[in-house]
């Protein structure tokens, strides 16, 4: 591989967390599809801020994942700063418990995350609810946070390898 090469592969893997922010904010994309009549979805950004912010801060800035949310409420048609304040509690919740941990381990992080993403989907519908006069779906908010838990550990491995995969790369330069 050409240096210049090296160093744009460097760039994409550092830059991963931000792109794929950026993309499922801008696209609106949900991961949603019903399989027996049940419908099965979960949502990624969540997932995306909580790992990053838990596990490695540097890579996410809390000023882009707040630029993010106000980004996601115009491509959701949401009022503007909701999104922005579900992220940013989700940081301050990964913060703290990233603190307060001692030994970095996948079981807490994932019932930690539980804890978390039924935090902020219940602050989320209420604002709506209370706010904005929508009305909440209760079966929604649980199974969207039932299946968002479920595939956290792959998710988190998946995320842990390609940052790994940058640290290589860093390393060999």
């Amino acid at each position: 591989m050409a240096r210049g090469d090296i160093k744009f592969y460097q760039f994409l893997l550092n830059a991963f967390p931000v792109i794929l922010l950026f993309f499922f904010a801008l696209t609106g994309y949900s991961f949603s599809f019903q399989i027996f009549k049940f419908n099965i979805s979960f949502n990624l950004i969540h997932l995306i801020v909580f790992y990053w912010v838990l596990k490695k801060p540097e890579m996410l800035g809390y000023g882009l994942i707040f630029f993010a949310g106000v980004i996601n409420d115009v491509v959701q048609n949401l009022p503007i700063g909701v999104s922005s304040i579900n992220y940013l509690l989700l940081c301050v919740i990964a913060s703290f418990f990233r603190t307060r941990t001692l030994v970095p381990n996948l079981i807490y992080d994932w019932i930690l995350f539980f804890i978390a993403i039924l935090i902020v989907n219940s602050i989320h519908f209420t604002v709506l609810s209370i706010f904005f006069d929508e009305n909440i779906r209760y079966g929604a908010l649980m199974s969207a946070a039932f299946f968002s838990f479920l595939i956290y550990p792959v998710v988190a491995k998946l995320f842990n390898q390609i940052y790994l995969l940058g640290l290589k790369q860093k390393n060999v330069e």
